[in-house]
């Protein structure tokens, strides 16, 4: 990208929606504007953990507002993240859709690691440069992510469902603040991170850094107290804690820094960051200024560059973990990628990109069982967390692989989609092409989409020169047979 580019990301959290837009200047992202609304939609989960009609539509109300500032920005200029909320929720394709829609971006629903991984990636970017060994805490709505890491580098990271929001509406539901709310809410806190007690040990990190609104908020209302922003201490924590039990209800609060946006989480808040820092062993927090959504900027101009973009390490670092044949991946993937090219419009980069992903995992399933590893690899992608990788992302690949053999009508709905069939046809190509687990002979060989036919064309002599490959072309013409689409194979 050009200096002077505009990148915006938009960070669809539970208690708020925030859109952040810079300009890169010299491998940096200034800050052009900052926008936030407070929506709650973690609060809009219903007991069968839909979202309810009211919150799907305060996020769409935010996101029409957010859309039309983002006017005139291109797709590889804008990412959208949703996080525990919509990971949760059980109708979250039909507001992602609809947003999606109303935005004009896609909007990425991120598993938690992928989530801490890019809150890591946004402090650390906001930071000076250090060999300090770094503790994140992020404290969200419905989610904490714990991370540490040197530098840019993450080593280790866990995402515990336990939120602002759900804590107050589960301790404090009512504003009341009594003690007994407090040593609960407190104490079920640190159950939770139990759980991952053992990923942080107090050897492991230097300096602890907060991020997000819990940890900002209470930073703020710290430092008349302690004479200096943007620090928490484990003695003002306590102090902070007296002063809601003083007050007795959020109605009554009065304390300088802390916002209205803030006031009917805080009760949730301050006792998650009592429990992170007694769980963790920490005596002093650093309120850092980068947070996810500039970890989605940077990520931005990292997908820039394949040689660059952390996807393609998570899928060698799949490759390895399976076991894959990787002569053969290899092979696959550049055959399916070249066959894409030939067809698919101009513009079509990422689709590429993401093909040759899908072909380079082809086999992963075969670790598990070689009958049906098409069956295993699709499962592992929909279920695996990959460094990157949206869940959305995964499960496209996850599609790919499925689709690479036997009958079309297990996915009768994502071969309807142009974009969808053509990736799928090339990978069968490629596959029925590299049957010999050898590079192929494709002289002359060429793809083509004309409407709604995929049209391969083989040089005069090829059918007879290869009658097994030849054959397998053939019997690709009957596996479309019952979609939309028309395979012809015509030898010359």
């Amino acid at each position: 990208m050009q200096d002077g580019t505009l990148l915006a990301a938009v960070d669809l959290g539970s208690n708020s929606f925030r859109l952040e837009i810079g300009r890169l200047e010299h491998g940096q992202i200034q800050r052009v504007e900052y926008l936030k609304e407070t929506v709650r939609q973690g609060a809009g989960l219903d007991d069968k953990h839909e979202l309810t009609p009211e919150a799907m539509q305060r996020g769409w109300d935010c996101l029409a507002r957010f859309a039309e500032r983002l006017v005139g920005f291109a797709r590889p200029q804008v990412r959208a993240v949703a996080t525990q909320t919509l990971r949760e929720a059980r109708n979250r394709e039909d507001f992602i859709a609809r947003g999606s829609a109303i935005l004009g971006f896609p909007i990425d629903v991120v598993s938690g690691l992928e989530e801490a991984r890019l809150i890591y990636k946004g402090v650390a970017r906001m930071l000076p440069q250090s060999d300090e060994r770094r503790l994140v805490v992020d404290i969200g709505g419905r989610s904490t992510e714990l991370i540490v890491g040197r530098q840019f580098t993450p080593a280790a990271a866990a995402s515990c469902r336990v939120g602002s929001v759900a804590w107050s509406a589960r301790y404090f539901a009512d504003g009341a603040f009594t003690r007994s709310a407090f040593e609960a809410a407190e104490l079920a806190a640190q159950a939770v991170f139990d759980e991952v007690m053992t990923q942080f040990p107090r050897d492991s990190w230097d300096v602890a850094y907060g991020s997000s609104g819990t940890v900002g908020a209470a930073g703020s209302m710290l430092a008349p107290m302690l004479g200096q922003q943007g620090v928490i201490t484990r003695g003002g924590l306590a102090w902070l804690q007296e002063q809601l039990l003083r007050a007795r209800h959020v109605d009554r609060l009065r304390l300088e820094g802390l916002k209205d946006d803030r006031r009917a989480v805080i009760g949730g808040g301050l006792s998650i960051l009592r429990a992170v820092f007694a769980q963790l062993g920490i005596e002093r927090m650093t309120v850092a200024q980068g947070a996810l959504r500039q970890g989605a900027l940077y990520e931005m101009l990292d997908r820039e560059q394949p040689e660059t973009d952390l996807r393609s390490t998570s899928v060698r670092a799949l490759m390895r973990r399976f076991a894959v044949d990787e002569e053969q991946a290899e092979r696959v993937a550049r055959l399916a990628v070249a066959l894409f090219t030939q067809a698919a419009p101009a513009g079509s980069e990422r689709a590429a990109r993401k093909l040759g992903w899908a072909a380079q995992l082809h086999e992963i399933g075969r670790r598990i069982a070689h009958g049906d590893h098409h069956l295993h690899g699709a499962y592992i992608l929909e279920h695996t967390d990959a460094a990157g990788f949206a869940l959305s992302e995964l499960q496209r690949l996850g599609l790919l692989v499925l689709g690479q053999r036997g009958k079309l009508r297990k996915l009768a709905g994502p071969v309807q989609e142009p974009g969808f069939a053509l990736q799928l046809m090339c990978l069968r190509t490629a596959l029925a092409l590299c049957h010999a687990r050898r590079d192929p002979d494709v002289a002359g060989l060429t793809l083509s989409l004309q409407g709604q036919r995929c049209i391969v064309r083989t040089r005069p002599g090829w059918a007879q020169a290869y009658p097994q490959s030849a054959y397998l072309l053939r019997e690709e013409s009957q596996a479309w047979a019952r979609t939309p689409w028309d395979y012809v194979v015509v030898e010359a």
